[in-house]
């Protein structure tokens, strides 16, 4: 990678995202609580979140992430309290394919999600980005789980 394609990816609207990043800390009760790290960096999320119905309801966010990771996590922030189950998991499978099949970026709710179409060619990059929204999903499993239980 040049050092062209390096300030394209950390493009001002990325590091924008990642200095304000909503929702951070932890929540006091949440429901259910779920850490993810990246082996390829380092960075780590853990997510508390609270689900009434399969919509979260309350969201807290604890990020040590690299500026990519930061972004990603933001944009969560912004759009999961209200979202659903279905939508949470349909924003990060499509976020996936965005960054290591090249599809298209997310649909709402996570559409802002698609700041990080530069990060294409970063493949050490791709966990860290997705780490907010795979914790989201345990989390969500988490409450699935105590629920049946």
């Amino acid at each position: 990678m040049s050092e062209t394609d390096l300030i394209k990816l950390y493009s001002g609207r990325i590091l924008e995202l990642a200095a304000d990043i909503p929702h951070l800390g932890r929540l006091t009760a949440p429901q259910a609580s779920a850490t993810r790290r990246s082996t390829q960096c380092g960075s780590t999320v853990t997510v508390d979140l609270c689900a009434e119905g399969g919509t979260v309801t309350a969201f807290a966010q604890d990020v040590h992430a690299c500026a990519l990771g930061q972004a990603a996590a933001s944009v969560v922030g912004r759009a999961i309290i209200g979202a659903s189950r279905a939508q949470i998991l349909t924003g990060r499978d499509q976020l996936a394919a965005m960054l290591a099949e090249d599809g298209p970026p997310p649909e709402a709710p996570f559409d802002a999600l698609e700041v990080l179409l530069p990060a294409r060619a970063f493949k050490n990059r791709h966990q860290s980005i997705l780490l907010s929204l795979n914790a989201s999903v345990d989390a969500l499993s988490e409450i699935d789980k105590s629920a049946t239980a």
